[in-house]
């Protein structure tokens, strides 16, 4: 046999036709004798397609480029070094790609055989067309034919057609780096207003404090509320002044508003409605500048909620009924308060007074059919229930009275 590269190509021959076949090498093989190079020093080493030598101890996968990158399949490592016509080999491979929207030249001036009866190309059928469906299509019409698709035939490989990311401008990502630029352009503007708003309201706070002295006004006398309660484990911060834990805790007698009648009440409900209509922006309701027009304003709110409310009341009762369980009940059934004096004497028996009335079901009770005058189940014998009455086990049956009694106690002959 000649000497050929028997390396990635071996020949065998076949029993049944007498001619030689060709097999190709699987990777195990190739890299057994790639590994081979390494130990025997008589078996030449491989070298690339630069005429530099491989070294025989490199994975395949390391050695072989990726399909992006050479889909020749050539064992090299020209991919892992520093090129100068990287960024030539990266603008090609732009080009190999499809080109989205892309029309294949003019389009044609009247309908051809064979061509979309929706939008007139030839390069798809009317049930792939992708135009809005027309009343009357171009087949009919002739009008407005488009122009045909362009169709590409982009070589690819085993590897190219299952990668994920085969396709994807990365021009794209820029567009997502500037949106969230933007955000956080935006969200430290409203962090340094936050700022200015809080370093202005603490400037007005200090002035304040020069020109008109303390703002919590209290008597010097007065004992501080943090003072009361001086125990080691407080949320009390000496440093900070302030109070992190329960404020009941703090809550003390003289705290205590006194409200006499319902003038007090009706004072702290216009003064919650005026702050409540001030913050949804409905009135500029002042209620020390001007008392009468936050009553009259608040009159008027609770008439029309009140309307409102019957409105709907009216509405589900006309739909659903009854309204004859939501009148008043009549003067005789409504509960009375009344006294009931009673006496007991020191035995606990009732001297003085109406007993005591058991309440009933809705069951039918101190009945007792077939002249009984116990229950059934009052009398247990010989593992069997029965009437107490008659000692009879027989259920429904008529009650005997002694002479029951008398014939059960007598022994069975």
């Amino acid at each position: 046999m000649a000497d050929t590269n028997t390396d990635s190509v071996e020949f065998k021959f076949n029993t049944f036709g007498g001619k030689k076949t060709e097999s190709k090498d699987s990777p195990h093989d190739s890299l057994l004798k790639r590994n081979r190079r390494g130990k025997d020093k008589d078996v030449p080493i491989e070298i690339d397609a630069d005429g530099k030598e491989i070294n025989p101890y490199i994975p395949n996968f390391i050695s072989k480029a990726p399909w992006y990158v050479d889909q020749s399949g050539e064992a090299s490592l020209r991919h892992q070094r520093l090129r100068e016509d990287r960024d030539k080999r990266e603008a090609d491979l732009k080009d190999v790609w499809y080109k989205r929207g892309v029309k294949a030249g003019p389009a044609a001036t009247k309908y051809r055989k064979g061509a979309c009866e929706n939008c007139g190309a030839i390069t798809h059928k009317t049930r792939d067309c992708m135009e809005r469906p027309r009343k009357l299509g171009a087949k009919w019409t002739g009008q407005d034919i488009q122009a045909d698709d362009l169709i590409q035939d982009v070589p690819m490989t085993w590897d190219s057609k299952r990668d994920r990311w085969n396709g994807y401008d990365p021009s794209e990502h820029a567009k997502i780096i500037e949106e969230y630029q933007k955000v956080e352009e935006l969200r430290k503007k409203v962090e340094e207003q936050e700022k200015d708003s809080q370093d202005s309201e603490e400037e007005k706070e200090e002035d304040s404090g020069a020109r008109g002295g303390s703002r919590s006004v209290r008597i010097r006398e007065d004992v501080a509320k943090y003072l009361k309660r001086l125990d080691v484990d407080d949320d009390y911060n000496p440093k900070s002044r302030q109070y992190t834990g329960d404020a009941d805790i703090l809550a003390s007698a003289d705290d205590f508003v006194r409200q006499i009648g319902d003038e007090a009440k009706a004072f702290e409900d216009m003064k919650q409605f005026a702050w409540e209509v001030s913050e949804r922006g409905q009135a500029n309701v002042h209620l020390q500048a001007n008392p009468t027009e936050g009553v009259i304003l608040k009159r008027k709110l609770d008439e029309e909620a009140h309307e409102k409310n019957e409105k709907a009341k009216k509405q589900l009762l006309d739909r659903y009924g009854g309204s004859e369980y939501l009148q008043d009940l009549p003067k005789e059934l409504k509960a009375v308060p009344q006294e009931d004096y009673k006496e007991y004497s020191e035995s606990g028996e009732l001297i003085k007074g109406k007993p005591a009335t058991i309440p009933k079901s809705q069951y039918p009770e101190d009945v007792y059919p077939g002249n009984h005058s116990s229950v059934w189940g009052s009398w247990w014998h010989d593992f069997k229930w029965g009437y107490a009455c008659c000692h009879s086990t027989m259920k429904q049956s008529y009650c005997t009275g002694d002479a029951g009694i008398k014939a059960a106690s007598e022994p069975v002959l």
